[in-house]
């Protein structure tokens, strides 16, 4: 029997790729060039070779148009991502198309992220290296780039699941209050102390430090404007490893510029890779390439992960175990 064809839109690692060309016949993208940004060359590749199942990654415009122009032999697409932004799950659903994704796998290494992105806001780290690469630096201080301890603040998680909750794990190794806002309240084992808040005004007005984990869509579209950010103690500190389009850029230039917010720390953006201009003139705020699950370890797990799910509708015609509809 031939094997199913499998299309991979991104470049993987060797172990992933390996293991596709093993079990299936894999259409590979080796040089990681990425496809039409309107989804058109997927649809139109998926067609060329008569695709069974497509791998996609976060980014790739999988949309309605898209999924509508896949081929009918395409029975799954498994995404190399949690999150299903790209992804137009009713298109797929009304296609008859399995669509899974690879959670519990990356929340360690994007709450590493989050908790490196907090260091930096809080210690300036961005500006010093900076200053040392620039040649510029005449040596130490007493007051030179004095920033704030994360020892004994006040920890706001926004979306308080798997990578809140590792997040929240690390943070009381340094001493932090934990406080977190979310659409329900977690049982008592999960919260470990976490003091929940059901009302945004009063969470936000609580906390020293804000880490958003919210999901994205146009619910939560620019969920930290202006307002909220106006909520926030004058010198917090904010961080966003979530969702880019949960943040108003243009509010948080304004609320950095004025010292409102001390200082941030993104590495999510709204319509990455396109990167709102304001933050480039700022001194006080540390960007990061979506580094997220960028650990060998993670993205690996990630791939197997996918593949899992390939394999179960592909080779033994069984449930994806990560289906999404």
């Amino acid at each position: 029997m031939p094997k199913p064809i499998l299309l991979l839109t991104r470049k993987l690692p060797d172990a992933i790729e390996a293991r596709a060309a093993r079990d299936y016949d894999a259409r590979l993208n080796s040089s990681d060039d990425p496809w039409s940004r309107d989804g058109a060359e997927i649809a139109r590749r998926a067609a060329e070779c008569g695709a069974a199942g497509i791998l996609c990654a976060a980014g790739d415009p999988m949309a309605a148009a898209t999924i509508e122009a896949l081929p009918a032999s395409v029975k799954i697409i498994a995404t190399f991502s949690v999150g299903t932004d790209h992804l137009s799950l009713p298109a797929a659903a009304a296609r008859g198309i399995t669509v899974a994704n690879t959670p519990g796998v990356l929340s360690f290494a994007t709450a590493e992220c989050a908790f490196t992105l907090m260091l930096m806001a809080a210690r300036r780290a961005g500006e010093g290296e900076r200053l040392v690469r620039a040649r510029a630096w005449t040596g130490w201080a007493p007051t030179q780039l004095m920033g704030v301890t994360l020892e004994g603040k006040k920890l706001g998680i926004a979306g308080y699941g798997r990578i809140g909750q590792e997040l929240a794990a690390m943070a009381r190794g340094m001493r932090m209050e934990i406080h977190y806002h979310n659409r329900n309240r977690v049982a008592p084992e999960l919260e470990q102390g976490a003091i929940f808040h059901a009302d945004a005004k009063s969470f936000l007005g609580a906390i020293d430090v804000l880490s958003m984990h919210i999901p994205g869509g146009e619910a939560t579209r620019k969920w930290l404007n202006a307002e909220r950010l106006s909520w926030l103690k004058p010198g917090a500190i904010v961080v966003n490893t979530g969702r880019g389009g949960t943040v108003d850029d243009a509010a948080l230039v304004t609320a950095l510029s004025s010292g409102h917010i001390r200082a941030a720390g993104l590495d999510v953006y709204d319509g990455e890779p396109a990167v709102h201009e304001g933050y480039f003139g700022l001194n006080n705020i540390a960007l990061l390439p979506h580094l997220g699950s960028a650990t060998e370890e993670t993205r690996n797990a990630m791939g197997h992960r996918a593949l899992d799910n390939l394999d179960a509708v592909l080779l033994r015609g069984t449930a994806a175990p990560d289906a999404l509809r």
